[in-house]
């Protein structure tokens, strides 16, 4: 009983790794600016710098997860306590990786912590959940869509009003056909030349031209790069204190092994299971180009930082996808049913934290 509740929480670290991990470098990827697993990499080892500088900035999150003040004195001495918030949590959001939703750790452990208390009869006062938890996770992505919509907005006009303008490439090249030769044989047939412009898949948008004597196009590359890491980074801060809490309930473990232990298994969760996540934030909800995408990725890792030092447990799921969904109003790319089952997948996460971390301490 003293080894389960840190193998828990590292089952859950390992979790939160496969549905998160991606989340900041998704705008990278669908924008094709880095491939795959140049974008997993530069999301891997940014979020795992986060992480150990949590253990300086993010010291009220360490205390908000810890239960204190939510539940009694004897529900938290039980190594029960921490092993079902854990496995709860982590099995809420395995089971949304495997369906390729991108869901809130934040709520799941809510959840697992509500229901174990509820459960155990141990659930101090539901005014104090509402304050420390509930409020912040609700008004997080409406904030995050509104500040998203304003700031995009300024740096649209600061675009026009210094003359920068974006352009498309112009695809010029053969239709072919695959067509049957001799016995056995597939020969490819030219059918004409092919002109287009486009937008998705063939090529993407950029911008010409120089600023301050520097390409555009680099500098906003290079924004771009530096503001998805910067959303990892975030991450890193905001969600490894919440589950290193539960490691700290632990008297033989210090909070920095925890921290590094829980930073250890995000990081191995991220590189074995984000592909399911990275293809339903990178291409599913909205279009953007380079510069609407460093926006989305300043604002929510601006807002998920501050969070992070004042203690408010914000989502980081819940703010990177309402700055996405910002962008998709902004430039009316937005595609409805994604966020619809996105946003369901939300509402659902919490009720099922709570039933999975009611059974569980029933169980034990």
């Amino acid at each position: 009983m003293s080894i389960l509740p840190a193998l828990a929480a590292l089952f859950l670290s390992y979790a939160n790794g496969a549905n998160d991990n991606f989340k900041g470098v998704a705008t990278l990827y669908g924008g094709k600016v880095l491939s795959y697993r140049l974008a997993l990499a530069w999301a891997t080892v940014s979020t795992f710098a986060g992480s150990l500088i949590s253990y300086f900035l993010a010291a009220k999150l360490l205390a908000t997860f810890s239960g204190k003040g939510i539940v009694t004195e004897t529900v938290l001495r039980d190594p029960a306590f921490a092993i079902v918030v854990a496995l709860g949590a982590g099995c809420t959001v395995m089971l949304a990786t495997w369906l390729k939703f991108p869901v809130s750790t934040t709520h799941s452990i809510v959840g697992a912590l509500t229901g174990c208390g509820l459960a155990a009869g141990g659930l101090t006062s539901f005014p104090a959940m509402g304050k420390a938890f509930f409020l912040p996770l609700v008004m997080g992505p409406a904030f995050a869509v509104l500040v998203t919509i304003f700031v995009y907005w300024l740096f649209h006009l600061l675009r026009v009003r210094t003359g920068l303008e974006s352009s498309f490439c112009l695809c010029v090249g053969q239709n072919q056909q695959v067509v049957m030769g001799t016995p056995g044989l597939l020969t490819i047939r030219s059918t004409g030349m092919r002109v287009a412009v486009e937008e998705e898949q063939h090529c993407r948008l950029i911008y010409p031209g120089r600023f301050l004597g520097m390409n555009v196009q680099r500098i906003m590359d290079a924004f771009h790069f530096l503001s998805a890491g910067a959303v990892s980074f975030a991450r890193g801060i905001n969600d490894t204190p919440k589950i290193a809490a539960l490691m700290l309930m632990l008297p033989f473990l210090e909070p920095q092994t925890g921290l590094i232990l829980t930073a250890g298994f995000m990081a191995v969760g991220g590189a074995i299971h984000s592909r399911r996540i990275a293809r339903r934030m990178s291409f599913e909800i909205a279009d953007m180009n380079p510069g609407q995408a460093f926006t989305a990725n300043l604002v929510t890792a601006t807002l998920v930082i501050f969070g992070s030092v004042l203690g408010l447990p914000l989502s980081t799921t819940h703010v990177s996808c309402g700055s996405l969904f910002g962008i998709g109003v902004s430039n009316r790319t937005y595609r409805k049913h994604v966020i619809l089952q996105i946003v369901l997948a939300w509402i659902i996460t919490l009720p099922l934290g709570i039933l999975l971390g009611a059974l569980l301490w029933i169980i034990l």
